[in-house]
């Protein structure tokens, strides 16, 4: 008859057998998971140099530590330099200069001064890992009190060829002050920036066991990522959120997404009133940002093109202003009604398809991007409610992405449009030339989505924004060398 220990005994053996066999079966998922992680999670230079690994010294202190000792060795080399020069061996410039030490005639003091920034910046810079920049602030004001107080006590005409001196003198300085400056301005940065983004970009919620993740990844390449969120159950009988959880978090290859698309149910009335509601905010939020005076220009494209930000809490909200030889109204309405054609001639677009259509002028519209941002940033897809209208001068196309019950499509990503708006408004002159030609701007807040660090996420938008614009320029060309009508559709 069995015991209760042995039967506790058993039931741990077994569950450590069970666990064993659930490892290797998900060996192969392991590795995947593992891969996506590190194709979504791109970090820049800046960012790796700041990061320690495994507890270890950052890239950027590393060097901050490698300076702080060439200082020392190379003041050595100088001292030793100046005193051959001068004609003296080492013993006899060791005994005038430190037995008989005088600030007027010795060099040595020089040296000491160094070996004194030497341990001081390396106990608590290296030893003990500080951040403060007070302590290189210390050595290198002390380094200049001295050296200033070295160069107006220095017997200067009683050496045959003072340069030598007086280049060590200088070379202390510079390099005093090149440790604090280095130190100050990239040490610091770097590293909170590094650990500032590891924190705030990984959800609370399951920072603990990401951040444990991706510092030992290299060393254990082989743990399981399926342990790092568990969802809470659904509540009994409930259809609802079943159905959702398999259609909206499942990953599905293209036929069958595009199957599911062209299978849609029609929109409840309740749901269309609600998206006319915020397609109506979205046209005001659109224009208020239209002729906010908040805009910052960031820089000028070839074409003349410019590039305006503002910022937000939200994160940058990017822009560009360009002339189109089209009327204002012809070009919004043939790029918001022929919306699914905008594949044919804007490279970075995959697929854009009409959903569900509201009304003449609002819808709902899926589209998917290609890689961009030089490979850093994965194809991304949108559903965006879309909405046309005029305000003002403005004829205007803005969307705003929706949360519909759509599965997600392989290998993307489903990114938010925080707001995306088209506005073309009339070049007024007196010249009728002018009539054919419309100052266009086009405004893009994104959320990516991914682990992207902000700097990658704001140099591809405005990558975009330029291409973007370029792309309508190439349209309204191949158009009219078509005889084709812009507003066809």
């Amino acid at each position: 008859m069995m015991t209760e220990e042995d039967r506790q005994l058993r039931a741990a053996a077994e569950n450590f057998l069970n666990g064993s066999l659930q490892s290797q079966r998900s060996g192969s998922y392991t590795q995947r998971s593992i891969s996506s992680i590190n194709r979504d999670y791109i970090i820049s230079e800046d960012l790796i140099a700041g990061t320690r690994y495994n507890g270890r010294m950052s890239s950027v202190r590393r060097f901050f530590c490698l300076l702080v000792t060439f200082d020392l060795l190379f003041t050595c080399l100088m001292w030793l330099i100046c005193t051959t020069i001068a004609g003296e061996n080492i013993t006899t410039a060791f005994i005038q200069q430190v037995l008989h030490y005088n600030i007027s005639t010795s060099l040595f003091d020089i040296i000491m001064a160094a070996v004194c920034r030497f341990t001081i910046l390396l106990l608590f810079y290296a030893l003990l890992h500080l951040n403060h920049w007070f302590f290189v602030a210390f050595t290198t004001a002390l380094t200049c009190t001295f050296l200033g107080a070295k160069a107006y006590y220095f017997n200067w005409n009683g050496v045959s060829q003072p340069g030598f001196q007086a280049l060590l003198i200088l070379t202390s300085f510079v390099i005093a002050w090149g440790e604090a400056w280095y130190f100050d301005s990239r040490v610091v940065p770097q590293e909170v920036q590094a650990h500032d983004w590891l924190i705030n970009s990984i959800d609370n919620e399951r920072a603990p066991l990401l951040r444990h993740f991706i510092d030992s990844a290299q060393n254990r390449p082989t743990e399981s990522v399926g342990n790092f969120f568990t969802p809470m159950d659904s509540p009994n009988h409930s259809d609802t959120e079943e159905d959702q959880s398999k259609s909206v978090n499942s990953t599905i290859s293209d036929d069958e997404f595009f199957n599911v698309i062209g299978n849609l149910p029609n929109l409840s009335q309740d749901k269309i009133e609600e998206y006319k509601k915020k397609a109506s905010l979205l046209v005001d939020q659109s224009y208020t940002l239209l002729i906010s005076k908040e805009w910052q220009k960031l820089n000028t494209t070839e074409e003349g093109d410019i590039i305006s930000v503002i910022n937000r809490p939200s994160g940058k909200i990017l822009k560009i202003e360009g002339i189109i030889d089209a009327p204002a109204t012809v070009l919004v309405n043939s790029l918001h009604n022929n919306v699914e054609d905008v594949a044919s001639w804007n490279k970075d677009v995959s697929v854009v398809q009409k959903i569900q259509i509201i009304d003449v002028n609002t819808d709902i519209v899926y589209q998917a991007t290609k890689t961009y941002g030089a490979g850093f940033i994965g194809p991304r897809d949108f559903v965006t409610l879309r909405h046309r209208n005029r305000c003002g001068k403005y004829y205007m196309s803005s969307g705003i992405s929706i949360h519909i019950n759509l599965p997600i499509r392989k290998n993307h990503i489903r990114a938010e449009n925080s707001i995306v708006c088209l506005a073309a408004e009339p070049i007024n002159s007196s010249d009728s030339n002018n009539e054919l030609k419309c100052r266009v701007t086009w405004i893009l807040h994104l959320d990516l989505k991914g682990w992207i660090p902000q700097r990658v996420i704001d140099n591809s938008i405005a990558s975009m924004l330029e291409k973007m614009i370029k792309s309508i320029r190439s349209y309204v060309i191949n158009c009219n060398s078509n005889n084709l009508s812009l507003s066809s559709g």
